[in-house]
């Protein structure tokens, strides 16, 4: 993941992300973009990820970690909420369109078409 990508991830958590899970099992992560966790702990829910092979597979923020988990693994807290795809906008702007929304954190391996900011 690139660094300015996590930072957008890391910020997006700091902001609860789209909801809340508790893992209900201890978790090891089996690859580089895997999120390991424990029984209990608390994770923000960051994304779906939609990639036709995965169901059930989200993108989620635990103890300073960004990484992939299996919803089978934890109960949901939290009704999710829809993320809000909106483009971002340069500081160098005018002052009116600095109220327009931010753009949700592009996934990684994402092909929404979207070019990040």
């Amino acid at each position: 993941m690139e660094p300015s990508d996590l930072a957008r991830w890391t910020r997006f958590a700091m902001k609860g992300g789209i909801g809340r899970c508790v893992a209900i099992c201890d978790c090891v992560a089996e690859n580089t973009d895997d999120l390991m966790f424990l029984k209990d702990d608390e994770i923000v829910v960051l994304l779906q990820v939609t990639d036709g092979a995965s169901e059930g597979v989200y993108l989620g923020y635990c103890e300073g970690v960004i990484g992939k988990f299996n919803s089978k693994n934890v109960r949901f807290t939290t009704k999710l909420k829809k993320p809000i795809m909106a483009r971002r906008t340069s500081t160098a702007s005018t002052s009116s369109s600095l109220t327009s929304h931010a753009k949700s954190p592009t996934p990684p391996g994402s092909s929404s078409g979207l070019k990040s900011p």
